[in-house]
C-alpha cells in the first residue's frame, strides 16, 4: 500500500510463516493476504498488480503456453475485452469521514466462511501453463482460506485435491452423458466421497468454438510438439524445469476411464469424445437428486435460466460467459448481474466470474449483488510469472485491493459496499 490509510492504520504484526494448514472444519478463517506470506514484500516490489503478472508471465512462459492462457475466441479476443471493459465502466461513489483503516473482508459462502469474497474459478488443463499448477493452486486457496474449484479437466485428481485443500475444495463437472452419465456420475461420487464443499455444472459451453491463439500454436487439438514449440521450450528454462519436476501435463482424473496406459493425445481424444454440450435442466434435475450438498450451476447469463435453476433447487450460479472463451457476441456479465441479483433475490447464492483482474473488481462485482467474484486468468499469468508461489501472491493481492477498496469506498464490511451509490452505463434491463 502507498497511501495515507495505511499509514493511519497500522496492521497487527505479521503471525510467523510457514503457517500450519488449517484444521478441517474449523470455524474461523486462518490468517490470508500479504500478513500470512513472509516474501510478500519482495514479491510486491516486482508484481504489485495482476497486470504486471500478466507482462511477467508472457516473458518467462513459452510462447504457446501464454497463448493458452492469455487468449480468447473471436476476433482480436473481442469477449474478453468486452468483459474488462464492463468491470471498467462500473463506478462506486464513496463516502468519506469514517475511521480510515482496512477493513476485514471474511465472507460466509454455503455455511462456510472464507477469507474474502474471492475464489479461484474452475479452469481446463491450466498444467499447460505451469506444469503442477492444479496442486500449486490448491495449496495457495488452503493457506488463505478462499475456494478452489478444481475442473474435470485438471491434472491432478479429485482426490489428491481434496488431500491439499479439505476446507476449500469445490468441483467443476463438464457434461458427460454418454452410458447414461456413468463418467460424470462416477466423478460426482468420488468428489462426494472426497469430501468436496461444493459440486459446479458447467452450462455455458453448449458448443466447442475456435480460439484462434490456441490453433497457431499449435494446442487446437491433438498435442504433437513441433520444432518451433521445443526451442519455446528451452527458451523457458523454469517452465522446463518444472516439467521435469511435475510431469507432462495430462487429464488424470479421467484416467481411471481412459486406461492407465493412455497417452496424453489418448486422454485428449477420450475427453472429447465423452464430453459435450450444457447440461439440460433434466440433467441438472437428476445431480440435484443425487449429490447431497451444495450444488452450483455456472453460466447464467439471463435472468429466467436463473429462475429455472433456483426452481430446481440449486443452491448457487455462477454469472459467467466462460470468460469470453467460447463466443465474443456475449454481453460482459458484470452487466447481466444485476437482473439475475434481482431475479433470485435470497433463494440462492449469486457467484460471479469472468475478467476479474483486481480486488476493485471484487469489489465492484460484490457492491452489484454476487456474493463472492471468481477469477482464472489472474492466477494463471501469476503462475506464468512466478511459478508455484505465483498463485499465492494473486491471493495476496486480490486481498489487499479489496481492502483498500472496501476502505476507499468507506465500506466498514463488504456488505456495506452494497449501499454505495452505483453508475453502471452497460447494465442489461430484462
Amino acid at each position: 500500500m502507498h497511501d495515507t490509510t495505511a499509514i493511519a492504520a497500522p496492521q497487527a504484526p505479521a503471525p510467523p510463516s510457514p503457517l500450519p494448514p488449517p484444521q478441517a472444519g474449523q470455524g474461523r478463517v486462518a490468517a490470508a493476504g500479504k500478513n500470512a506470506n513472509p516474501r510478500y514484500a519482495e514479491l510486491y516490489r516486482r508484481y504489485p498488480t495482476i497486470d504486471y503478472l500478466r507482462r511477467g508471465a508472457r516473458r518467462r512462459l513459452p510462447h504457446f503456453a501464454f497463448e493458452y492462457c492469455d487468449g480468447g475466441s473471436g476476433k482480436d479476443d473481442a469477449g474478453i475485452k468486452r468483459n474488462w471493459a464492463g468491470l471498467d465502466a462500473v463506478e462506486l461513489v464513496p463516502r468519506y469521514g469514517v475511521m480510515p483503516s482496512l477493513p476485514p473482508c471474511e465472507v460466509e459462502l454455503f455455511g462456510r466462511r472464507y477469507a474474502a469474497p474471492i475464489g479461484i474459478a474452475p479452469m481446463g488443463g491450466p498444467a499447460i501453463v505451469w506444469p503442477g499448477a492444479d496442486e500449486y493452486l490448491a495449496r495457495a486457496a488452503q493457506r488463505a482460506r478462499i475456494p478452489y474449484t478444481f475442473g474435470t479437466v485438471g491434472c491432478s485428481t479429485i482426490e489428491r485435491i481434496a488431500a491439499i485443500a479439505p476446507d476449500v475444495f469445490w468441483f467443476q463437472l463438464y457434461r458427460a452423458a454418454r452410458n447414461d452419465h456413468a463418467i460424470g456420475f462416477d466423478l460426482a461420487r468420488r468428489a462426494q466421497a472426497a469430501g468436496c464443499h461444493a459440486l459446479v455444472l458447467t452450462l455455458d459451453v453448449p458448443v466447442r468454438t475456435t480460439r484462434a491463439r490456441e490453433v497457431v500454436v499449435g494446442l487446437g487439438g491433438a498435442f504433437n510438439p513441433d520444432l518451433k514449440m521445443l526451442f519455446q521450450m528451452l527458451m523457458a528454462p523454469a517452465w522446463t524445469m518444472a516439467l521435469r519436476q511435475n510431469g507432462i501435463p495430462r487429464f488424470s482424473n479421467l484416467r481411471p476411464y481412459a486406461g492407465d496406459n493412455a497417452s496424453i493425445n489418448d486422454m485428449v481424444a477420450f475427453a472429447r469424445r465423452e464430453m459435450g454440450g450444457a447440461f439440460t435442466w433434466d440433467e441438472v434435475a437428476q445431480y440435484r437428486e443425487r449429490w447431497k450438498g451444495t450444488l452450483i450451476v455456472k453460466g447464467i447469463m439471463h435472468p429466467q435460466d436463473a429462475e429455472k435453476a433456483v426452481s430446481l433447487g440449486v443452491d448457487g450460479l455462477f454469472v459467467s460467459n466462460h470468460g469470453g472463451r467460447q463466443i465474443e457476441a456475449l454481453p460482459a456479465p458484470i452487466d447481466v448481474l444485476p437482473a439475475i441479483v434481482r431475479q433470485v433475490g435470497n433463494r440462492a447464492t449469486v457467484l460471479y466470474d469472468s475478467g476479474i483482474r483486481s480486488g476493485t473488481d471484487v469489489v465492484r462485482a460484490y457492491a452489484l449483488g454476487a456474493a463472492a467474484a471468481f477469477a482464472g486468468k489472474a492466477f494463471l499469468w501469476g503462475l506464468g510469472a512466478l511459478g508455484g508461489e505465483g498463485a499465492g501472491h494473486v491471493i495476496d493481492i486480490l486481498i489487499e485491493e479489496t481492502q483498500a477498496a472496501l476502505g476507499q469506498l468507506g465500506a466498514l464490511t463488504p456488505e456495506q459496499a452494497r449501499s454505495v451509490v452505483i453508475r453502471q452505463p452497460g447494465a442489461l434491463h430484462f
